[in-house]
């Protein structure tokens, strides 16, 4: 009966895992297909994608691609006569870059890092691919809730070096204050470590004269009606605020 046992589980684990590989080859096959009917810049775009999203992002835009549905992601088409605005961020910033593209529709190109940006450390290696090659007249830009445990000292440092490569851009920037998360020793998180850093980032925008979006302050008093519960995350409402003030930062800045 024990070695019956201990032979079924690689069995069934196998069956699993091939059955999985299946599923990503059709997803795959699937996607492939509809990326050939797609425009060479689109294509292209779809590419940037492939390369940057990673394991986790990238089969969520797929099954969203082949199903028609939008996402943060999307290809966007510039009208050359409205500006042009790049969001950088992580989770969070994907989850309102919807809302943000709604508010600004027929005013504002608003394009978005191929990443979930995640930390300092991430953004000094990925920058330049996020950036491309185009012209940017705003840069709204967070990291902090991938940050929570890099030390104030390192965190300041690479803020320091991210904001002297955006500069070169001759774009606006306007940083976002992070957003609030729960205390959650599992995870190795604290409510504190976000007040901690948004601090160190808020001097830092002081001394280049960069404008805030404070998005802490914004949500903070709604967080039991639009955070997810034990989350740092936001519901639908909770993404549709935070865009929507992302979006009047952003028209102040263009003004």
């Amino acid at each position: 009966m024990t070695c019956s046992n201990v032979q079924a589980e690689p069995t069934n684990a196998k069956e699993a895992a091939a059955e999985k590989a299946r599923a990503d080859q059709e997803l795959d096959d699937r996607y492939q297909a509809l990326v050939k009917t797609l425009s060479p810049a689109e294509q292209a775009w779809e590419r940037v994608l492939q390369e940057n999203l990673g394991n986790f992002y990238l089969p969520i835009h797929k099954r969203e691609k082949i199903a028609g549905k939008s996402n943060a992601w999307d290809f966007v088409k510039d009208d050359p006569q409205l500006p042009r605005v790049l969001l950088i961020g992580d989770s969070v910033s994907r989850g309102y870059t919807q809302s943000v593209r709604n508010e600004l529709a027929g005013k504002v190109n608003v394009h978005r890092a191929p990443a979930n940006c995640g930390p300092t450390s991430l953004g000094l290696r990925n920058l330049d691919v996020w950036l491309g090659d185009e012209k940017w007249d705003v840069i709204h830009f967070n990291f902090g809730i991938h940050d929570r445990n890099t030390p104030i000292a390192e965190y300041r440092q690479r803020l320091e070096q991210l904001i002297a490569r955006m500069q070169e851009t001759g774009a606006k920037l306007i940083w976002a204050s992070t957003t609030p998360i729960p205390d959650d020793a599992a995870k190795k998180q604290t409510a504190a470590s976000i007040a901690e850093r948004n601090k160190a980032a808020a001097e830092i925008m002081a001394k280049h004269g960069i404008e805030t979006n404070d998005l802490f302050i914004s949500i903070t008093p709604y967080l039991d009606k639009m955070q997810n519960p034990n989350d740092v995350h936001f519901n639908a409402a909770g993404y549709k605020f935070l865009g929507q003030n992302t979006a009047k930062a952003i028209s102040n800045a263009l003004k």
